[in-house]
């Protein structure tokens, strides 16, 4: 069992940056791919960053790429998205994965954490 719980949500500018972090506890972290997905209500959820066990590989969505940056500190059982140059469409819930591969959601999930970006 792994227990995910994200933090750094907020409301910012478009042009504006935030960046998220999802703490793991429970079974071994390091050997996890761990991502980041997110929702909008109404909307199925979507693929946003992962990163592979050791650091690689690292995945994007085509909507975020040159933007969102994922990274993880295995000392720390922590994995972070750094997001730049928001914009309203980057508004939506995001949630912590582990154990998916690549594109794929394992199948524990953080409680999600709200990033509001106003025009």
């Amino acid at each position: 069992q792994v227990q995910l719980v994200e933090s750094g949500g907020g409301l910012t500018n478009a042009g504006g940056s935030l960046r998220l972090s999802c703490a793991a506890s429970g079974r071994t972290f390091t050997s996890y791919t761990m991502g980041w997905f997110r929702q909008v209500v109404g909307r199925e959820r979507e693929f946003v960053a992962s990163i592979g066990w050791n650091g690689g590989p690292i995945r994007y969505a085509d909507s975020v790429k040159g933007r969102f940056t994922i990274s993880r500190d295995d000392d720390r059982d922590t994995i972070y998205l750094q997001m730049t140059d928001l914009s309203p469409e980057d508004t939506a819930v995001y949630y912590c994965n582990a154990a998916g591969y690549e594109y794929t959601p394992g199948i524990y999930w953080g409680q999600g954490t709200q990033v509001t970006v106003s025009s």
